[in-house]
């Protein structure tokens, strides 16, 4: 059984059909990356995943469990939280008081949330720098690694990553994608949405690939990156 299961979800925006009837799965301890054009929707996808959207048909499984019906919140608290496009910080709030908004499924006095703000600072050497300077001060990448940090807080068995390398410096970029590979050795399943698709084959295990709301290809990461219409589509390779 699957971690996570999409199966056969419709997502709308108003009028608008987003999502067509996808299905996918992601295994315990996975990295599968999700591809396509802007507007193919990769992030309703996620945002359907963590509550955000409500799928008009289909069912979102989480361990067997369906989760499309339950508020955002109780997503978190199941396991499953998400870093969004844009990072979508709290910029007026220390890189601590963001820290501690990831957390706020845990109370401060658990043993554990010690070990938590730990090991992000620890993933994050910058943070920890920086921990008492406001958010809206940080860099891109700064900024970035905040996002990631802060939806690591929830201890997720499932991290979703949207778009970790938009508007970010190639340097900076590979050290995201690094971290990202990191956050999975230590056991966390991820789910990412990038438009890089190179950099994303490069680390995931499985992808899909979505077009106009529908899951066009699938396969290993190995076998999508050697495809010549994923190559020509998405990877700028003739």
């Amino acid at each position: 059984m699957a971690l996570l299961e999409l199966q056969n979800v419709h997502t709308f925006y108003g009028n608008i059909h987003a999502l067509k009837g996808i299905s996918l799965a992601v295994n315990e301890g996975e990295i599968v990356t999700l591809i396509g054009s802007n507007g193919a929707g990769k992030s309703t996808t996620l945002r359907t995943i963590s509550g955000l959207l409500s799928p008009r048909q289909g069912q979102v499984l989480l361990n067997g469990r369906r989760i499309d019906t339950m508020p955002s919140h109780e997503i978190v608290k199941l396991g499953v939280s998400q870093s969004p496009e844009g990072r979508r910080i709290f910029p007026r709030l220390t890189v601590l008081e963001n820290l501690e908004m990831g957390a706020y499924i845990h109370s401060r006095r658990d043993p554990q949330y010690q070990a938590d703000l730990e090991r992000v600072l620890d993933l994050f050497p910058r943070l920890r720098e920086r921990v008492a300077q406001k958010g809206g001060t940080l860099s891109g990448g700064e900024q970035q690694m905040l996002a990631i940090g802060r939806a690591l807080m929830s201890r997720p068995h499932v991290l979703l990553l949207d778009e970790p390398s938009m508007g970010l410096a190639p340097i900076l970029v590979d050290q995201i994608f690094s971290i990202v590979q990191d956050i999975n050795k230590q056991g966390t399943t991820i789910l990412l949405v990038e438009q890089n698709a190179l950099m994303a084959l490069g680390i995931a295990h499985r992808g899909y690939v979505l077009q106009t709301g529908q899951i066009v290809l699938s396969d290993s990461a190995k076998r999508l990156s050697e495809n010549e219409t994923v190559q020509k589509a998405y990877l700028g390779l003739d």
